[in-house]
């Protein structure tokens, strides 16, 4: 059985339990592979197996799991544009590894446990925000597929969680759903957090459709320059 919660750990890189090491730390044996077969959009090897472009996340926001480090991110970058001040100044000092994420205060619409529609329900969502936004930069094949696939079985996920992954390439990109699964104003900066931090946006079809993706959302282009800058923070 598919367990959402679990698999956003995976994407994030977050250790596996019982194990060491990371997925996207195992990932680096498909590296050369990678490279060898390239994806019409490479950020989505970046987001699947952790190889370039969208970069890793690092320090806390690994150790307290990935729906509470995404609700953790959008909720300081929430907080830092309520506050009024700019981007840079919720930043803080010093390497993203040392930066410490505290999850979203529990009586906040940001707290996973308060989701309308449950925290695995919603951490599916998030799953899912983050393999459109991996799929923005290109067009995927059957070819592709079948390579992604591959390397997928690489980087040790379960069964269930491959199989929905290489289902969810098979389905076209439907915006629609991304921003309907978005059932508070808290969850509307969460899912973009995800697709942001899926990808560091470096080609126009990214930026446009992170920009795309805000637009629908209705979130205000100060808010996102915060989301922004507090990703930021947690990437290297």
């Amino acid at each position: 059985m598919l367990d959402p919660k679990k698999l956003l750990d995976d994407l994030l890189g977050s250790k596996v339990p019982g194990d060491s090491s990371t997925i996207r730390d195992r990932a680096g044996q498909a590296t050369q592979l990678a490279k060898d077969n390239p994806l019409a959009t490479g950020a989505l090897v970046a987001v699947l197996l952790g190889t370039g472009a969208g970069r890793r996340v690092t320090g806390s926001a690994l150790k307290i799991g990935g729906l509470a480090a995404v609700a953790g991110l959008a909720y300081k970058a929430y907080q830092n544009y309520q506050n009024g001040g700019k981007p840079a100044e919720g930043s803080g000092e010093g390497h993203a590894a040392d930066q410490v994420l505290l999850p979203a205060p529990s009586e906040t619409s940001f707290d996973p446990a308060a989701a309308p529609q449950g925290e695995s329900e919603f951490a599916l969502a998030l799953v899912r925000a983050m393999i459109a936004a991996a799929r923005a930069d290109g067009h995927i094949d059957d070819e592709e597929r079948a390579r992604v696939a591959d390397r997928l079985r690489l980087a040790g996920l379960d069964e269930d969680a491959e199989a929905f992954l290489v289902s969810e390439l098979e389905q076209p990109v439907d915006l629609d759903s991304i921003v309907a699964a978005a059932k508070t104003d808290a969850q509307k900066v969460e899912i973009y957090t995800a697709s942001r931090l899926a990808i560091e946006p470096e080609t126009r079809a990214e930026r446009g459709y992170l920009d795309m993706l805000a637009g629908r959302l209705k979130l205000p282009d100060s808010l996102v320059d915060h989301i922004e800058a507090t990703v930021s923070e947690v990437k290297v």
